[in-house]
């Protein structure tokens, strides 16, 4: 019983997530999420942010992602359009919709941002305190 509410909460998550990232103008593909996982096409966005961008921007500030290929991606393969976000982990660590809502915040900021250096060191601060909140399966 105990899995199969995690299950759901990954699931929901996930819905949310996708929900607030076409919101705010990003382009997932499939038009949102019915498991775990999505793929957004970030250069619906700008067309200067590829998911290679994407991703190293975001791990910046401490948000983990892969940049992915899209369908029909016009993209080479190690610059690819997209990138994939997944709910296991931030929901293993207790977080519910709301708390991946600001998730999406904290990632458009940091898009909006990027390479605004001290602009990304305080958004890294904000990433650290929000997610200092949520422990860490198998760490005290």
């Amino acid at each position: 019983e105990e899995f199969k509410q995690y299950a759901k909460q990954v699931v929901a998550n996930a819905k949310r997530m996708s929900d607030e990232l076409m919101k705010r103008g990003y382009d997932v593909v499939s038009g949102g999420t019915d498991n775990h996982l999505m793929l957004v096409d970030v250069t619906k966005i700008d067309s200067e942010v590829s998911g290679g961008v994407a991703s190293d921007v975001l791990e910046s500030v401490n948000i983990t992602v892969n940049k992915n290929a899209i369908p029909n991606d016009p993209r080479k393969p190690w610059d690819p359009s997209g990138i994939r976000i997944g709910t296991p982990a931030v929901t293993t660590r207790g977080m519910a919709e709301e708390d991946v809502a600001q998730i999406v915040e904290f990632m458009d900021r940091a898009l909006q941002k990027r390479g605004e250096n001290a602009a990304l060191q305080r958004l890294l601060m904000s990433v650290i305190e929000f997610s200092s909140r949520f422990g860490l399966p198998g760490v005290n």
